[in-house]
């Protein structure tokens, strides 16, 4: 039977293309390789430490060429949730992130709280701030915790960095509030990122997270590569607790190099 020839390739930023401001190997000409190929890209990322305007300039400054309007990332649906839910939030989030996020009604009071990856804010004084907001009690709505994503750890320039996952998991013990996740895995992330003339079968998943970025694209039915130069570290598994994921490679470039000859 005939390879299903790609379409779209949804590709994660962090771990995947870059760590903070280098490129990971070959990554830059391996992205030129898939757009000359036919292939259409979508940057998709629970990144939640800087706006999506400092990303994009991170991103050009290290030599990739993308559009703005290609990053679609979890900080975006969240403020999206925000909105649509008319929430007042207590934000857990960096000052840079905060840009991309609703403003606060001074006028209301807070009736929630949204947590990205914001370590100089993962202090006692902010988390406690938190926690008495979700145990408030409210006569006309439920508290709501909101986690851009739960992510347990990501690949820092000095090596593997805690994530917000453990202060959402913290939140939700103490406070009894279950979370409610945007980013990846959830399958409402993923197929909103899906162009209405792109079939799912069509489209790829590349990223360095067995199970936020491969095994859930794969749920869904998307095809999930995972790359070894992020937080995947392959020397903590055996033959039997493998990701079951549809292909390993050592590197984004490794991965297009697949896309491309599988296509021929």
């Amino acid at each position: 039977m005939a390879t299903q020839r790609v379409k779209l390739a949804m590709i994660d930023l962090s771990g995947t293309l870059h760590v903070d401001d280098q490129p990971t190997e070959g990554a830059v000409d391996a992205l030129k390789r898939l757009r000359q190929h036919g292939v259409k890209v979508k940057f998709v990322t629970n990144t939640t430490k800087e706006s999506v305007g400092s990303l994009y300039d991170r991103l050009r400054k290290i030599g990739f060429e993308l559009e703005r309007e290609e990053i679609y990332g979890s900080l975006a649906a969240a403020a999206e949730y925000v909105r649509k839910h008319e929430l007042n939030p207590y934000y857990l989030l960096t000052d840079d992130a905060r840009t991309d996020m609703p403003p606060n009604d001074p006028t209301r009071s807070t009736d929630s709280v949204v947590v990205g990856l914001a370590p100089e804010r993962f202090c006692y004084e902010h988390l406690n701030e938190a926690f008495r907001v979700l145990r408030q009690k409210s006569d006309t709505r439920n508290v709501q915790l909101v986690a851009i994503h739960e992510g347990r750890y990501y690949k820092a320039k000095d090596g593997i960095a805690l994530g917000p996952g453990c202060f959402v998991k913290g939140l939700e013990y103490s406070t009894g509030v279950p979370a409610v996740c945007i980013g990846k895995p959830n399958e409402y992330f993923f197929r909103s990122a899906l162009p209405a003339d792109v079939a799912i079968e069509e489209c790829v998943m590349i990223g360095d997270d067995p199970t936020d970025d491969c095994l859930g694209a794969m749920r869904i039915g998307m095809k999930g590569y995972l790359v070894e130069t992020g937080k995947y570290q392959p020397e903590i598994y055996t033959e039997a607790n493998r990701p079951v994921v549809t292909g390993i490679f050592a590197t984004f470039g490794e991965v297009v190099k697949h896309i491309i000859s599988n296509d021929q």
